[in-house]
């Protein structure tokens, strides 16, 4: 290739953590590093923000985060048959929601990612949710209480089973059905992982490559898709905490229906 119309050697990509140092022998990786430190500036944030919550309303801040947990709110209890169950779980979907949308802007920041290099290779700080595994933890722990909370929704694992079943599981034909619903079931852990991992990371390489292409005009030549990804991550959370009320809100409105059908 031309050297004229493009470089020799293209920008430093990395989809795979990197581990920095060792802790008893775990290896401890540049995404789990950074994932701890945005967990504490978010539990840092949202301790601050709760002690300015007051009556009158205040700019800032406090209002975005007042803003976003009244949305998630709205979203919990207009997605149940009734309300009052989902009311329980509204604390689990604002933490989640704010937590992925924390990561994801804070992966942003500069010196994350391909700018800070530990000798060599290797970046000190990689993005928490630019990491399938950082993913896959959080779409088992989101799963793992939707699952929980509808077999205690349900009355019981037995119930909870049967709501896979549109008729009688002795008929074969309703038995492989149900079957194949609980397989579709067990992908979604996948598909939350998947989904938040791809978006994120094909967000990291883009404003890569156009750092990569700008030069010293870096900032300008990725401000467009740096401003995306502001966008995207937003999305991204409001995606995956949205999913995660629908298949718990699923599950407890179908047995809630049964019920009523059975009364």
């Amino acid at each position: 290739m031309n050297p004229l119309f493009a470089a020799a050697e293209g920008p430093a990509v990395h989809i795979a953590p990197s581990p920095v140092f060792h802790v008893g022998g775990v290896a401890i990786t540049n995404s789990m590093l950074y994932g701890w430190i945005a967990t504490a500036l978010f539990g840092g944030l949202l301790i601050w923000v709760a002690r300015q919550v007051s009556v009158r309303p205040k700019g800032g801040v406090t209002q975005l985060v007042e803003a976003g947990t009244e949305f998630i709110t709205n979203l919990v209890e207009s997605s149940f048959n009734n309300p009052a169950k989902g009311r329980k779980y509204i604390p689990f979907f604002v933490t989640l929601f704010f937590f992925i949308l924390m990561t994801n802007w804070l992966g942003l920041l500069p010196g994350v990612g391909e700018a800070i290099n530990l000798g060599g290779e290797t970046p000190l700080l990689r993005p928490f949710t630019a990491d399938l595994n950082a993913t896959l933890a959080m779409a088992a722990i989101t799963m793992g209480m939707v699952y929980t909370a509808s077999v205690r929704e349900m009355g019981g694992i037995r119930k909870y089973l049967r709501h896979f079943f549109i008729g009688s599981p002795k008929n074969p034909l309703y038995f492989t059905i149900g079957i194949l619903e609980m397989f579709t079931d067990l992908t979604r852990v996948f598909s939350l992982a998947l989904r938040l991992f791809l978006n994120v990371a094909i967000g990291e390489i883009v404003i890569a490559v156009f750092a990569y292409l700008g030069s010293y005009l870096a900032p300008v030549s990725t401000l467009p898709f740096t401003l995306m990804e502001l966008f995207v991550g937003a999305l991204q959370a409001f995606v995956f905490t949205l999913l995660a009320i629908m298949y718990l809100a699923i599950a407890v409105n179908h047995a809630d229906e049964h019920a009523e059908e059975h009364a």
